[in-house]
């Protein structure tokens, strides 16, 4: 079993953290039956957020009976003070506890710190003097940000995409946490479902001993993939390197992790699905890919009016406009019976 231990935080749990995002998309009774079976299984640390609508409801129904016995890290995304205490007693409330283990800000566009003026910070502080949270974090999707969190030390845990698709300058940042005890939780473990062998994606979370991946869950033999990992993790074979090269080569570094934060689209282009497609159709089932819904949804990439708006707020630096009119010609291409 490969453990790992949160920076200073002490927390300390098996190599599967539960990303309790997907469960939004379920019924009430499936996200029950994954979470009970979770935590059953040995599964004992949870990652939610206020801005994943019913998802921190659906763990305080499921687990609240053993609250002691898991951690649960949860999400603000408030940019004032005011609307903190209200994320934060929402949360509480809906997750059937008095106490939040590890609390985050929420991919903000800038480090809080004491004296910022927003007063974010020292509604953490207070908030963790009162005991109603215990650790304090922060998630984002931009290096410069993540960068400035670790050297304010002022946080206890980073939250940051990380698999075998990171770049130079996003490993270093893994190692940075670790050279500084600072937590690091691994979001888009899989690239947001582009990597699709989770043997593979396992293998190398686990050549950081200081990370925690947490795995986006939402079926039944999704879990069940990595509760077998509980006893028997994969480790780095001959095999698995060659699966890892051949994606990295496949994937280059300019690609969409379908993140979100460049939406909403002025015009309606569901950007963070259509810029990946090409992807999407050669790494899924491509019948999913082809139905008249999905066919639609492209369509409407011809009325981008080139605003810029997704590129500005792509923290991956991308040229949005060019990647969803690339993506939409291999897409009508393939539709005429061009060969995958």
């Amino acid at each position: 079993m490969s453990m790992v231990t949160l920076g200073k935080t002490g927390i300390t749990v098996n190599k599967n953290g539960f990303g309790a995002l997907p469960i939004q998309r379920v019924s009430n009774e499936d996200a029950g039956n994954l979470l009970r079976k979770a935590y059953e299984h040995g599964i004992t640390f949870y990652d939610t957020a206020r801005f994943y609508t019913d998802s921190e409801a659906k763990i305080g129904e499921s687990l609240s009976d053993v609250r002691d016995k898991i951690y649960i890290a949860t999400k603000t995304a408030a940019t004032d003070a005011k609307t903190f205490w209200k994320d934060l007693s929402t949360s509480l409330s809906l997750l059937k506890t008095d106490y939040i283990d590890l609390y985050q800000f929420h991919n903000p566009s800038f480090c809080p710190k004491p004296g910022d003026g927003t007063g974010l910070y020292e509604a953490m502080l207070e908030a963790k003097e009162q005991g109603q949270i215990r650790h304090i974090g922060i998630t984002n999707h931009r290096l410069a940000v993540a960068k400035e969190a670790i050297d304010s030390e002022l946080y206890e845990t980073l939250q940051f995409p990380f698999n075998y698709l990171a770049t130079k300058e996003e490993r270093k940042l893994v190692s940075r946490c670790k050279e500084n005890n600072i937590g690091f939780i691994a979001m888009k473990a899989l690239s947001g479902g582009l990597i699709t062998n989770s043997k593979a994606a396992y293998a190398y979370q686990d050549l950081y001993d200081h990370v925690l991946p947490i795995w986006g869950i939402q079926k039944e033999t999704e879990l069940d993939e990595f509760i077998s990992y509980i006893d028997n993790p994969p480790t780095m074979t001959e095999e698995i390197k060659a699966v890892i090269e051949k994606d990295q080569k496949e994937l280059a570094s300019n690609f969409c992790r379908g993140c979100g934060y460049c939406m909403p689209c002025p015009v309606g282009i569901e950007i963070n699905n259509c810029a990946r497609m090409s992807l999407l159709l050669r790494r899924s089932p491509v019948e999913l890919q082809l139905t008249k819904e999905v066919q639609a949804k492209m369509k409407r990439i011809e009325k981008c009016i080139n605003c810029g708006r997704c590129s500005a707020r792509c923290p991956y630096g991308l040229n949005t406009p060019k990647l969803l009119k690339d993506n939409y010609k291999d897409y009508v291409e393939v539709l005429a019976g061009k060969a995958l």
